[in-house]
């Protein structure tokens, strides 16, 4: 399992993205399921839509159906740590989708992360490790 941000999520299926060939390419040689949240999924579905519709948006759930992304499910027990996460990066700031992927890669013990945004080498796993972030 490797963790996927909503910024991979989004350029895995929009051709327009500067980094979607070079993604493309990681994730199948990877050839690791990807995980990610609920919000990272709406944000995507919200980016998609707005660039391409549903059509756009098929692709997203294509990945899911495919069992090639799985979403990791926030629950009630997790929220005081949630947005405790957002409370202490609050400088940054950390927005609730990538506080959502820090709570999954403390319950996951899963490091390695998808992603083009650079607060995630900043960020600390159960404030200790670091993220893996995966160059493509």
């Amino acid at each position: 399992m490797i963790l996927c941000d909503t910024s991979v999520l989004f350029c895995l299926v929009d051709r327009t993205q500067n980094q979607h060939q070079a993604f493309r390419q990681t994730v199948t040689r990877l050839s690791e399921t990807l995980i990610t949240t609920w919000a990272c999924l709406t944000e995507t579905m919200y980016l998609a839509g707005g660039v391409g519709g549903w059509s756009l948006q098929k692709q997203v759930v294509r990945y899911l159906l495919d069992d090639l992304v799985m979403i990791y499910d926030i629950r009630r027990e997790d929220y005081d740590r949630l947005f405790a996460l957002m409370e202490q990066y609050q400088d940054r700031p950390m927005d609730l989708a990538d506080a959502t992927l820090v709570l999954t890669a403390e319950r996951t013990a899963e490091n390695r992360i998808l992603t083009l945004d650079s607060d995630f080498l900043f960020y600390r796993i159960a404030e200790q490790q670091s993220f893996e972030v995966i160059q493509v």
